[in-house]
């Protein structure tokens, strides 16, 4: 079992639209484990307000004087992981993919520590992708599910949201997430490559141990190896990188209307050879 966690520091969540605000607090369960805790009723959302402040603490971690170890991001609300954005707020705040989404999401893929989301709920959308960006996930096997349905709701996907998929997982895997917009349990991620494993604190701290976690950051070098391995996903989580692909959707989403118009101008005559 794990020991009780001194409590290291808790930077606020301030309150946002509908949103009450809440804590990102750092706890110490083991040497050298960093427990980041995301408090933010009622589903943990990735607004400006919360993001900044989980960057906040990943700063004080890495610069703050502590010793390098391994970070552990989870919830302090027991339903949910993170229930992604919101909508409203992120398609209404300027600059907020690039200079806040992204920046939370490429701080995580090239921390210098090792780092393990624990889902303890709900994992949906960009708080999915968030999980995703960390190095391990370990996952609730009694409650929760794990999914990316932005086709039920009718949102593409941007380059830099599915890239860490198609990086990470089995090619079947992430057709199923974003085609079908499977829900995946505890059990059901750990068979398709999604999690490493399925428990709560324990099984991370366990992980933590069984790989030797808290020693890999020591030589520095740890989140340049991050940054190499995934380069696809780092390039797309830059600004220039988010111009380049919101380009990029612009001249599909254009050929797509073109497309349409043009099949809807031959439409009549397949029908007269069809005899419809």
């Amino acid at each position: 079992m794990a020991t009780p966690s001194k409590t290291l520091f808790a930077i606020p969540i301030p309150p946002l639209n509908q949103h009450p605000g809440g804590t990102v607090t750092v706890t110490l369960p083991a040497p050298a484990v960093y427990l980041l805790t995301i408090t933010s009723p009622p589903d943990n959302r990735l607004t400006t307000a919360s993001c900044t402040a989980i960057l906040d603490a990943l700063d004080l971690i890495e610069f703050g004087g502590y010793t390098p170890g391994v970070v552990i991001t989870t919830s302090g609300l027991p339903k949910f992981f993170s229930n992604g954005l919101d909508l409203e707020h992120a398609l209404g705040t300027e600059g907020f993919l690039p200079r806040v989404l992204y920046r939370l999401f490429n701080r995580y893929l090239t921390y210098p520590m090792p780092t393990i989301a624990l889902l303890p709920g709900h994992a949906f959308a960009g708080g999915l992708m968030l999980a995703m960006h960390n190095d391990y996930r370990v996952m609730n096997p009694a409650k929760g599910f794990a999914c990316v349905n932005e086709l039920e709701f009718g949102v593409p996907l941007k380059a830099a949201m599915s890239s860490i998929f198609r990086l990470k997982l089995p090619p079947a895997t992430y057709r199923d997430l974003v085609l079908e917009a499977k829900r995946f349990s505890g059990e059901e991620g750990v068979k398709a490559g999604l999690v490493d494993r399925t428990g709560g604190l324990d099984q991370a701290l366990e992980l933590i141990k069984e790989r030797k976690l808290t020693n890999k950051a020591k030589t520095g070098i740890y989140g340049l190896l991050k940054a190499e391995m995934y380069r696809e996903s780092v390039g797309f989580l830059t600004q220039a990188g988010y111009d380049k692909e919101e380009e990029k959707d612009r001249l599909m989403i254009e050929g797509e209307d073109k497309r349409k118009e043009g099949a809807e101008g031959k439409l009549g005559s397949i029908k007269e050879k069809a005899k419809l």
